[in-house]
Formats: C-alpha cells, structure tokens, sequence
C-alpha cells in the first residue's frame, strides 16, 4: 500500500518528474505524457460515476475499468519491472471481461446509423469526454518503450463506451458512419 504523507514534493520544479524507480523524465517525455493521459481519463470516469445514480451495474464497470486503467498508468510509471521483477499488466482476463461487458452493453441497442452528438445525460456527456480523452491518449505511442495505449483492449473499451452513452444520446441527423 501506498503512503502518501504530502501530495507535493517540490522535486519537480526543474521539469522533471520521477518515475516509480525514482529514474527523472522530462515532463514532456512519452512516458509521462501517456500516464497523465490516463490519469485524466481515469479523473473523468470518476465523474461520470457520479451521475450513474441507482445503477449500480454501471458504476461496477466503470470502477473496475478505473482500477485497470490505474493499473497500466503503474505499469507506466516503471520504467522496468519492480521490484522482485513485478508488474501490474493488463491480463488476457481483463481484455475477456472488458469485451464481455461491451456485448452486454451492445445487447439491447439497435446498430448505430448516424454520428452521436455528446450529451442525453449527465452520465452520458461525462462518458463522451472520457471517449475523447481517451481517444488522445491512444494517439500517444513510443515505439522503442515497447508500449501503445493503442490496442485491442483500449479499442474495445472506446467502443463499449461510444455504445454504452448511444442511448443517452441525441443523433447527428444527416450522418452516416
């Protein structure tokens, strides 16, 4: 467990930041970049929780996906494996659940025929700026770091998103996808 007795450190005033092996990065770095993406998306679900009011199934999901996506901001914060070489990587089972519950999700919507425009709901316009913010920090990509918050799982929650807010959601009459 993590203990934090003050939530600034002062360290970083020269533009640099420590990762979690205490190795310093600009704050621009890819690295950096992409985990603060992250921690923005993860900031956004947390709202959006918020107005999930009496649907518990819902703010389950999001919770879970929160705890996930923290999981790969930590993977990201290691610059190399932890200590005793741990990581907290996303698993095949986290990818198998996420896209179970985008079929849930998907179930009892018709198909999609036009373009959605933000909003419907409190939930649904905070989920359409998680959407984007997220869809930001799939752009971001190092190859040599070995990683891409592009992926199969990353495009599967973007879509269970997009999906899960149609509802909620007014169409863009004249669209078509």
């Amino acid at each position: 467990m993590v203990v934090l007795n003050r939530i600034y450190t002062r360290t970083g005033d020269d533009g640099t930041t420590a990762l979690g092996s205490g190795e310093r990065r600009k704050k621009y770095d890819l690295r950096v970049s992409a985990y603060g993406t992250l921690d923005e998306v993860n900031a956004v679900l947390g709202l959006a929780r918020l107005y999930t009011g009496t649907d518990r199934a819902l703010d389950a999901v999001l919770a879970r996906i929160q705890n996930d996506l923290f999981d790969v901001e930590a993977d990201l914060c290691l610059a190399a494996k932890g200590p005793g070489g741990a990581r907290m990587t996303i698993t095949d089972a986290q990818v198998q659940w996420l896209e179970q519950q985008i079929d849930q999700f998907n179930a009892d919507l018709a198909p999609l025929r036009s373009f959605i425009l933000p909003g419907g709901s409190s939930t649904a316009a905070h989920l359409h700026l998680e959407r984007r913010g997220h869809a930001g920090g799939a752009q971001i990509r190092q190859p040599p770091l070995g990683f891409s918050v592009r992926g199969r799982a990353a495009r599967q929650r973007q879509g269970c998103v997009r999906r899960a807010v149609a509802a909620g959601s007014e169409p863009v009459t004249g669209t078509t996808p």
